[in-house]
């Protein structure tokens, strides 16, 4: 088997990774491995997922002009602990690790941020409210204001978005 990256040496190193519910092979040479900082001493894959490779392990250990926090204020926990266990000391080594994690995840997952499943007209029913209540907050900002004209926009809009609301609730009901 050939090396993925130069496609001249024979693979070595072979390296599996589970991106959005597939898995991804790597099969490099030793050379194209130390390169891509796989095979560096005190490296371990386990840097690597989580975004801590050669540049990151040189800033942290002081070899860069960009100084990364080795520790957690709140519960001295480092990033060699997370390595170990695979686990945080404490809510703020979200904060201190953040550069670390966010790549991790983002190599991980598809965003950041969960968002959770939801039925459908659940979904609806909530995207409606919530536009519900922010024309609400619009009217009686532009009330306050004496922009009457406005209002009245905002009034037959509230009207015509609580119709729906209450069409898209007794379909929920039906279907139940």
């Amino acid at each position: 088997m050939l090396c993925n990256v130069c496609n001249k040496n024979k693979a070595t190193v072979h390296l599996t990774q589970m991106l959005e519910g597939e898995i991804k092979k790597m099969d490099m040479c030793e050379s194209c491995a130390q390169n891509q900082g796989v095979d560096e001493p005190g490296i371990s894959l386990v840097d690597l997922l989580v975004g801590l490779g050669p540049a990151e392990s040189e800033a942290a250990s002081g070899k860069s002009s960009e100084q990364k926090p080795s520790k957690c204020p709140t519960c001295g926990y480092s990033q060699a602990d997370f390595k170990k266990s695979g686990r945080l000391g404490c809510s703020d080594c979200y904060v201190t690790f953040e550069d670390g994690l966010n790549q991790m995840l983002r190599s991980m997952h598809k965003g950041l941020k969960h968002t959770g499943k939801t039925p459908k007209n659940y979904r609806n029913t909530r995207e409606l409210e919530a536009k519900s209540k922010k024309l609400e907050k619009e009217l009686k900002k532009a009330i306050r204001e004496e922009r009457y004209e406005d209002a009245a926009v905002i009034r037959d809009s509230l009207k015509a978005l609580a119709e729906t609301l209450q069409g898209v609730e007794t379909e929920t009901a039906s279907t139940s």
